[in-house]
């Protein structure tokens, strides 16, 4: 997770205003969650004192609490690849009730690739633009999703004007035209605080299907976000707007770190919440401790 320069109370004024973190000398690290009960419904209403938060095993103080719906920078990845043509028309129909179901104050962009990546729609909060920019694409071409996860990174790096950032990526199939490697995509993601979600659209026969699912497992568990995997193109638009759901309904919780060294090391974060039954927390893995994270 990015470990943000700031003053726990600055920080906390910003992140309500959903502005930028506010630089000075003590480094506040903050984590959005998910928390969950045992029959996977989302839980809200639970205070500071419902959570306990560990950084390489040892509990952090809580300096930042926050339950508010607040504002993100969000780009919508969309798989424009040949084998798309046929589930393009459901896709682009999801990506507008995601947009729909989303805060009304987010700002979104569609980068739709196939080899080549391509921003067709820039940060707009307007849902009628989202809907032309997305309807003016053909399908054709390989895949290349790693490739686009980075430009969508480095768009975000540019461009974004709130704080909290996110990569939804739609895809069908094997990226076979990438020369990003997955691994540059998380390190961008943890040092930058990137949360990326995913939907894979996977044919039970693909040869690849299981690689396919690992990779974006992986990728978005180590982020704080989470992959769908429907197991027909018609339950895309309730993938959807649960994606919607999910980003919206988070805890933002901010500690100061004990162990204020900028060592380069890799800090584990474990976020654990107390309810009436057994809960469950999604979280990013950790963060990086750089002075330019």
């Amino acid at each position: 997770m990015i470990a943000r320069l700031a003053a726990a109370s600055a920080a906390l004024a910003l992140l309500q205003q959903g502005g930028a973190p506010f630089r000075a000398e003590t480094r506040l690290v903050v984590v959005e969650a998910t928390v969950r009960n045992t029959r996977g419904e989302l839980v809200t209403g639970l205070t500071r004192d419902a959570f306990t938060i560990l950084e390489n095993g040892k509990r952090q103080p809580i300096v930042l609490f926050d339950k508010d719906d607040v504002p993100v920078s969000l780009g919508l990845l969309i798989d424009n690849s040949g084998s798309m043509r046929t589930k393009r028309a459901k896709v682009e129909a999801a990506a507008i009730d995601f947009a729909r179901a989303s805060n009304p104050l987010d700002e979104m962009f569609v980068l739709n690739f196939a080899d080549k990546s391509r921003v067709d729609v820039p940060f707009t909060s307007d849902v009628h633009v989202l809907e032309a920019g997305l309807a003016r694409v053909d399908s054709i071409g390989g895949t290349a999703m790693r490739d686009a996860l980075a430009e969508g990174e480095a768009y975000l790096l540019q461009h974004a004007r709130h704080d909290r950032k996110v990569l939804v990526v739609i895809t069908d199939g094997n990226d076979n035209a990438s020369v990003t490697p997955f691994a540059h995509v998380r390190t961008i993601a943890d040092q930058h605080d990137i949360a990326v979600y995913a939907t894979g659209l996977l044919a039970s026969q693909d040869p690849h299907a299981g690689r396919i699912r690992r990779e974006l497992m992986d990728l978005t568990e180590a982020t704080g976000g989470i992959a769908y995997f429907p197991t027909s193109l018609e339950q895309i638009d309730n993938v959807a707007i649960e994606m919607a759901r999910q980003i919206r309904m988070q805890y933002t919780i901010g500690y100061t770190p004990i162990d204020q060294a900028f060592d380069g090391s890799f800090r584990r974060i474990r976020v654990t919440a107390r309810g009436s039954g057994p809960l469950s927390v999604r979280t990013r893995m950790g963060y990086l401790a750089s002075p330019s994270s």
